[in-house]
């Protein structure tokens, strides 16, 4: 895809998504970053559900310890790995009090230091929090940017390095939540909704389906 058509890419995303957002209910920096650390092997729907629940009783890092582990445990118990998660999220809860006040740092070493956050994490916290032009690479947006030719790479190192080479600084703020969105519904891994994609004349994909195919 060239760097014409890759503006064209995004300028169809915005024009049918023009404000997108994460899928994930929170109210401050730090009930997205415990909501994203769930979010691991977790459907948006189902941290959800669980962070309702978990944020009406503690929604600070000295509330989470308060709560202590074993009760942790119990209000995220549907959500996959959740006894690991839960201990990861202690010990933020505790390096957050202790080295920054209790407030989600805007730094991706401070980020990556604490337990249970990753590059794709702390990507999505400076992005979506601090408005970095971050993109997180999930396992969505790998599948467009390989599947498209938008951004083709063996890594998701590799697939976010090309993305902030080739996404035009005008759409880097939302570039995450414009492919996270269309991986999840449009560009899926089963059965892509090929005939209603805003931008299949732009992909590359070898296989769209049959309807599309007529269409062009």
């Amino acid at each position: 895809m060239n760097a014409r058509q890759c503006r064209t890419f995004f300028e169809r995303l915005q024009a049918h998504n023009p404000s997108p957002s994460t899928e994930l209910n929170y109210r401050s920096p730090f009930e997205l970053l415990i909501a994203v650390v769930l979010s691991a092997q977790a459907t948006d729907t189902r941290v959800n559900k669980v962070t309702e629940v978990l944020f009406a009783m503690a929604n600070t890092p000295q509330a989470i310890l308060k709560l202590g582990q074993s009760q942790l445990e119990h209000y995220i118990s549907s959500i996959g790995l959740y006894r690991n998660k839960a201990s990861h999220i202690i010990t933020l809860c505790q390096l957050l009090v202790q080295h920054h006040g209790g407030e989600v740092p805007n730094d991706r070493q401070a980020l990556q230091a604490l337990p249970g956050v990753g590059r794709k994490t702390a990507n999505v916290i400076l992005n979506t929090i601090f408005g970095h032009a971050t993109i997180a690479v999930d396992t969505h947006i790998f599948r467009v940017a390989n599947r498209t030719g938008l951004a083709p790479g063996k890594t998701v190192w590799l697939v976010e390095q090309q993305l902030l080479r080739v996404v035009p600084e005008s759409f880097k703020q939302h570039a995450h939540h414009w492919l996270v969105l269309h991986g999840r519904y449009t560009c899926r891994a089963r059965q892509p909704h090929c005939a209603h994609c805003v931008v299949h004349d732009l992909c590359e994909y070898a296989e769209k389906t049959a309807s599309v195919l007529r269409r062009e």
